[in-house]
């Protein structure tokens, strides 16, 4: 799937430029796969240096399954990738009963850092809500790990409702970072 959301400025380093480039969101591709875990990383040790819970190594087999199922996403922007995240139709651990609604869940949003500050996350949001109708689904449904006041305050700008915070209880199954953990839940009616 691949869908064209429009024109916009790309700050690169400490210079911001107008560009006539489209952002182009499709399926990441196996080829991406170091590219994926670069990303990863960079959003890891940003999250070490914010002194909030770090997302663990994911394991490789995991992104290859995403890849092969079509849940793991890209933005690219003139052939680059500015952004990832993975998809899921169900996520009961975290969700509860609430997963009985039909939703799509988003997962590990990592902004490329020369793209950081360009409202990709907004462009997600905006392409969820549309591949959501297309698949008869009433939600777009995220969480993050944590009370991060900031990244509260830029989800609900992007679009998303704070739903609150949910202590997990049953975590067996979910990457590290979610055991023993209070998540703030996030909601965009579709």
């Amino acid at each position: 799937m691949r869908r064209t959301l429009g024109l916009y400025g790309i700050k690169r380093g400490d210079k911001t430029r107008k560009t006539n480039s489209k952002v182009h969101i499709k399926n990441s591709e196996i080829k991406d796969l170091e590219r994926i875990f670069e990303l990863y990383d960079f959003a890891t040790n940003m999250q070490k240096s914010k002194s909030v819970v770090p997302w663990p190594k994911f394991d490789r087999e995991l992104i290859e399954l995403e890849i092969h199922e079509k849940r793991q996403w890209k933005i690219e922007i003139d052939g680059e990738i500015a952004c990832i995240w993975a998809t899921t139709d169900n996520d009961p651990l975290i969700w509860g009963n609430k997963n009985n609604d039909p939703s799509i869940y988003i997962h590990r949003i990592s902004t490329n850092p020369d793209f950081r500050g360009q409202n990709l996350v907004k462009n997600i949001a905006q392409w969820a809500q549309q591949y959501a109708q297309n698949n008869g689904k009433m939600y777009v449904r995220m969480d993050t790990v944590g009370e991060n006041k900031g990244l509260i305050n830029h989800y609900k700008k992007c679009g998303f409702d704070f739903i609150g915070l949910s202590k997990l209880t049953d975590t067996e199954g979910l990457p590290a970072h979610y055991h023993n953990a209070t998540v703030s839940l996030f909601q965009l009616t579709v």
